[in-house]
Parts: structure tokens; sequence; C-alpha cells
């Protein structure tokens, strides 16, 4: 099991920048592929973008294609959600995830988590 905290969330104005924090603990965390969710009042969750354990491979939803980039620091236990050029669609509680399988080579849309964080609140206003 891994468990994971979120941070870096806040209030931001339409056009601005936020980056999310995500730190892991547990048993071996670099071992697992790392993602990010998000989901706005009175909508499903939707997925964002994953990293695999490595960070050689990525992948990111078509609404933040280009916008947001997601990283990882295995020296750090730590995953990033890096926010840029942020629309007021992008409102919602983010979600830090671990995979529920280890050492995955690619990661995507089907990638399967089994761990999550309590989530940070991203409010962008326009």
């Amino acid at each position: 099991q891994v468990q994971l905290v979120e941070s870096g969330g806040g209030l931001v104005q339409a056009g601005g920048s936020l980056r999310l924090s995500c730190a892991a603990s547990g048993r071996t965390p670099g071992s697992y592929a790392m993602g990010w969710s998000r989901q706005a009042p009175g909508k499903e969750r939707e997925f964002v973008a994953a990293i695999t354990w490595t960070g050689a491979n990525t992948y990111y939803a078509d609404s933040v294609k280009g916008r947001f980039t997601i990283s990882r620091d295995n020296a750090k236990n730590t995953v990033y959600l890096q926010m840029n050029s942020l629309k007021s669609e992008d409102t919602a509680v983010y979600y830090c995830a671990a995979s529920q399988t280890r050492f995955a080579a690619r990661v995507g849309p089907n990638t399967e988590f089994g761990s999550w964080g309590q989530g940070t609140q991203v409010t962008v206003s326009s």
C-alpha cells in the first residue's frame, strides 16, 4: 500500500499557473505508476495525467494536453503536476493516485489505480 498526500492547490486567475505536489510513502512508492485525476462539482471524476514508475512515459487527457505536465522525483518520493494556462473549467478537486501494479512500462486512461490521496482544491477564477 502507498499513502499519498497532495498539496499546492489554491485560487488562481485564468491564464495563471499552479504546481501540485503529491508526497508518497509506504512500501517502495517509486515502483508504482502515478496519476492525477480531478472531480468538479456535479461531475464524474476525470483522468488527467499519468506517469510510469521510471518517468519515461506519460499520458495526458486531451483536455489538458499541452498545458499540464506530470513529472516525478523518485529520490523524494514526490509526483508533480505543473498546470499552465489554467481555465475556469480546470476548477476541481485534484487527486493523486498510485497504480495497482508495479513496474508498468506504459500508462494510459485504462491504468488501474489502487491508492488515492485526500485531494487538493484548485479554483480558477475567470
